[in-house]
């Protein structure tokens, strides 16, 4: 699957888009597909802070 990652601190570049491995699912727990998603501009600032 394909996700917005932030492993560090900085700016809106820190923002990587990353492939993932496929989640594994629990017992209850379902797994919905996602078509579309996106990212807010309140989301460029709120990352990993260097703390």
């Amino acid at each position: 699957m394909r996700a917005v990652q932030i492993t560090r601190f900085g700016g809106p570049e820190v923002l990587d888009v990353v492939d993932l491995p496929d989640p594994v699912l629990g017992e209850g727990q379902q797994l919905y597909e996602v078509r579309a998603a996106g990212v807010n501009f309140a989301d460029t600032h709120h990352r990993v802070s260097g703390d």
